[in-house]
């Protein structure tokens, strides 16, 4: 798909059909956490790839929000490998997680499939379920799926800031 269309097209999608992503698919959205930079080129990234039944209920029992969707990916950053400034102490993980996923969200819509970010969740109750180590930060979970014939963006979606309202020239 051209680059334009999709970042135009795309919208956190609410409601998806009940079929299976492809697995090629769901390794060219991983393929693309790869290429995305993070600081330093630390590539801090852990994803859980939830699309079996039972993996599925997991993500059930730590959101609401899963909206029918066959895949869903919990995006964590390994605060181990996490990139800190010495010189002013600012750690980039969350910033890294957040460009990953990002080129995750587009990978999939360049696939012709639909995603919504979801970080309604609690920290403890990903923990608990999923059993992840303490070092693994989750920093949000990505939905992946065809989305359904009525799925529309919400009405905050259409509402978009003109450039030079968060634009100054310098």
């Amino acid at each position: 798909m051209e680059f334009d269309k999709v970042l135009s097209e795309r919208f956190s999608v609410r409601e998806y059909k009940d079929i299976p992503v492809e697995e090629e698919k769901i390794q060219a959205i991983l393929d693309a956490v790869r290429l995305a930079p993070t600081a330093k080129n630390s590539q801090p990234q852990k994803i859980y790839v939830a699309k079996t039944k039972e993996a599925l209920e997991k993500v059930d029992l730590v959101t609401p929000n899963r909206f029918g969707a066959p895949v869903a990916m919990l995006i964590c950053g390994d605060s181990e490998k996490a990139c800190i400034l010495k010189s002013n102490g600012r750690n980039f993980l969350e910033v890294d997680a957040t460009i990953i996923q990002t080129y995750m969200m587009l990978k999939a819509g360049d696939l012709g499939l639909s995603t919504c970010w979801i970080g309604r969740y609690t920290n403890d109750k990903v923990y608990e379920v999923f059993n992840i180590p303490k070092n693994y930060i989750p920093y949000g979970i990505l939905l992946v799926g065809y989305k359904s014939d009525s799925a529309v963006p919400s009405n905050m979606h259409l509402s978009r800031l003109e450039v030079e309202d968060f634009t100054v020239t310098l």
